[in-house]
């Protein structure tokens, strides 16, 4: 099964986590929610899957192009 890495697209503040590691996803299923400048911002598949990997927690800063999530 092929991994997909999903980055940030902005630099903030991971807000919530809404999925954990073996979850399974449908397509635009939001993964994570970013804050930035008191934006909320859903980081969302892009197809559907199963989380392999939850690379963030709540109240961490990230990077924009920092992967969050890899599904599979």
């Amino acid at each position: 099964m092929p991994q997909t890495r999903l980055p940030s697209d902005i630099t903030g503040i991971v807000w919530k986590v809404e999925v954990r590691e073996g979850d399974a996803v449908t397509e635009d299923q939001t993964l994570v929610i970013l804050e930035s400048m008191k934006m909320e911002i859903p980081v969302t598949a892009p197809h559907a899957g199963t989380v392999l990997q939850v690379l963030v927690k709540e109240g961490e800063a990230v990077a924009e192009g920092q992967d969050v999530v890899v599904i599979g």
